[in-house]
């Protein structure tokens, strides 16, 4: 497999993508390296899986080959051969040379065309899946870019040139998927955290009974809220332990934050509670200023190991 390269010059036939404009923040992704938290490596992967997941499959990937995540959207890419593509996530305006073109549906771009992506209407998050996977060398067992530790491939820049393997998958019966527009209140499930008694009986029900404000402070580690303080039963300190995603922590201000894909595999603040898996790829599309609400749920299924 080949690396990403810098600058061109270079069989357009070996790498097809080139990147003409990497937007704010471009990385490649896939599910993730998990199992090696123990090894201080945290699992990273496509904040939002379900989007990712969801454009592998119109282009007839499997599920966990690697694509780009665009944040914020302003993305271009020149394709050098034929390549079928698909856009999901947060959704943007696409255009193919100029010409607009749909979200969620297998998009064909001819050797020489040019696709862009827009900013997006909501959400914070678009996948480009490319039929046959972004083929760069996996580190420890993953393509992903983990924007904290800087394990896996450097976030893409204006010029770079991308790899794609080749798929043997069927393509899909389908031309286009049905995606639902999240309410402008988010809600997410919650279950009590581990260290849920360290706090008030005032605080899980203000966790739980108050809408908060997604921040400035919101990326690829974890969303920051603004909102109630969250008022603890104790003030000594707590020894690091281990995080999960999804972990909401309650720092000294009071004020929750939200672990996402590149979270630390360890952290000192007590955490109130987590968020169920499933709402996780809402959690992961909060952008700043967006509300949204924790609702409490009885119990978390153990997630498969590709999840």
């Amino acid at each position: 497999m080949s690396e990403i390269v810098r600058g061109g010059g270079l069989r357009p036939t070996r790498l097809p993508i080139e990147i003409v404009r990497a937007g704010a923040l471009t990385t490649v992704q896939d599910l993730g390296r998990p199992g090696l938290a123990h090894l201080g490596v945290g699992r990273s992967g496509a904040a939002d899986r379900r989007s990712l997941r969801l454009a592998n499959r119109l282009v007839g990937n499997p599920e966990d080959a690697a694509g780009l995540e665009a944040t914020f959207g302003g993305l271009s890419v020149r394709a050098h051969a034929g390549l079928t593509v698909a856009v999901t996530g947060a959704p943007v305006p696409v255009r193919i040379d100029g010409r607009a073109r749909d979200c969620s549906a297998p998009l064909h771009l001819g050797a020489g065309q040019t696709l862009e992506l827009g900013i997006p209407v909501w959400g914070v998050r678009t996948y480009l899946a490319v039929r046959g996977g972004i083929d760069v060398p996996p580190v420890l067992g993953s393509c992903s870019t983990d924007v904290l530790s800087g394990i896996g491939p450097a976030r893409l820049a204006d010029g770079d040139r991308l790899p794609v393997g080749i798929s043997t998958l069927p393509y899909p019966g389908v031309d286009h998927a049905a995606v639902a527009t999240p309410p402008a209140v988010l809600t997410v499930r919650v279950v009590p955290g581990p260290r849920a008694d360290w706090f008030t009986p005032a605080a899980l029900a203000a966790l739980t009974g108050s809408e908060y404000e997604v921040s400035s402070h919101a990326d690829r580690i974890g969303v920051r809220l603004l909102g109630p303080v969250l008022e603890r039963s104790r003030d000594d300190e707590l020894p690091s332990e281990g995080l999960v995603d999804g972990a909401v922590q309650v720092p000294a201000d009071g004020q929750p934050l939200i672990f996402l894909a590149d979270h630390p595999v360890t952290g000192g603040y007590p955490v109130i509670a987590v968020v169920h898996p499933d709402d996780l790829p809402l959690a992961a599309q909060a952008r700043p200023g967006q509300r949204l609400r924790f609702v409490l749920t009885s119990t978390i299924p153990a997630p498969p190991s590709s999840r």
